[in-house]
């Protein structure tokens, strides 16, 4: 993999850790118009459908079969499950918290579980043994989070 597509993947990469706080308040804000959390998270997640569906249908995908669907182990339907609890848990969590406490909180949580993936080549990644350049990365992260617990609550 060349260098420029390396660069690509981590700019969209970043773009995606960007769109995690910007949702989170763009939830809590619809959440408080439609005057509960769980009503965001839905409307959230219809609004989600809405526009997976018509690029499905211009990029022309095949339908999937379902006896392969079917034949999968049980865990790999979870992304639906994780998909929404990540939503409610960052509608209840974000405002209270606040955009730079939460997000560095799910960053180190992030963290910890890609090292146990990777390590242990869990839920389709391959290999990649913890060393200690990960190693220090990870508690580098950590610490920021930690950083940015201390000092007072406004």
């Amino acid at each position: 993999m060349g260098w420029f597509s390396q660069v690509g993947m981590l700019i969209g990469a970043a773009l995606v850790g960007m769109a995690v706080p910007l949702q989170a308040g763009v939830n809590n804000q619809l959440s408080r118009a439609l005057g509960h959390p769980l009503w965001a998270v839905l409307v959230s997640l219809l609004i989600s459908f809405s526009v997976t569906l018509p690029v499905l249908l211009l990029v022309r995908l095949p339908a999937p079969g379902l006896a392969t669907a079917a034949a999968q182990p049980g865990w790999v339907w979870l992304g639906g499950v994780l998909g929404a609890f990540i939503l409610i848990a960052s509608v209840l969590l974000a405002p209270r918290m606040g955009a730079a406490r939460f997000v560095a909180s799910v960053v180190a949580g992030q963290m910890l579980i890609s090292l146990l993936l990777d390590q242990f080549a869990l839920a389709g990644y391959s290999s990649r043994p913890i060393n200690l350049w990960r190693l220090a990365g990870a508690v580098l992260v950590v610490a920021g989070v930690l950083a940015m617990q201390m000092g007072p609550r406004d």
